[in-house]
């Protein structure tokens, strides 16, 4: 009874420190619609998610994480472990990809909108954003590797992890333009071209 208690408080934890994260974010995008990204200070956006500035560094460690970060990361590598190792690594990828994002809200999409937006129009998370790629290529390539039994040094398989986060940008690239569009449907297609060769 004492373990299963433990457990129970620690998920009680865990939602109020996502409800809190989620709180944040929320705030900060509110305010950049209406003051815009240069404008707006972490005080403002700590005052209107009512906790202090410390609170808000220990969620995000700036003001550009709190556009550039979310919490899918972990729930796509859940994901694609739990995918047979007789898929192919893209398959793997497209498999985990549909089904963490379909299960996606229409706010989580709203959000994810916007800040795809924010990051390819304002200058300062541009310059960031190229951090993230490269984190995002390394942590992919480290995913194929486990999932095909290859070294994570591997050239061919980080150049695959490369490319995979190139249609993927692409594709959301193309979403912000084209916002009518399913982001969904657009991921995978832009999977598929890559897994079978693509076709002009």
């Amino acid at each position: 009874m004492a373990a299963e208690s433990q457990r129970a408080k620690a998920s009680l934890r865990e939602r109020k420190k996502a409800k809190t994260r989620t709180a944040i974010q929320h705030e900060a995008l509110r305010l950049f619609r209406l003051h815009g990204y240069e404008a707006t200070t972490v005080e403002e956006i700590a005052d209107k998610a009512e906790v202090s500035p410390s609170t808000f560094f220990r969620y995000f460690p700036s003001k550009e994480d709190v556009v550039l970060s979310d919490d899918y990361d972990p729930l796509i590598t859940e994901a694609v472990r739990a995918q047979p190792s007789e898929l192919s690594p893209i398959r793997a990828i497209r498999n985990a990809l549909f089904e963490v994002f379909s299960q996606l809200s229409q706010d989580d999409l709203e959000d994810m909108f916007e800040r795809t937006q924010l990051a390819l129009s304002v200058p300062e998370l541009r310059a960031a954003i190229l951090d993230q790629f490269a984190r995002t290529i390394r942590q992919i390539t480290d995913l194929l590797a486990e999932h095909t039994g290859s070294a994570n040094d591997d050239f061919a398989l980080h150049t695959l992890a490369g490319a995979v986060m190139g249609v993927m940008i692409s594709a959301q690239f193309h979403w912000v333009e084209h916002p009518e569009q399913n982001l969904i449907s657009l991921l995978d297609n832009a999977l598929e071209q890559l897994e079978f060769g693509f076709q002009y």
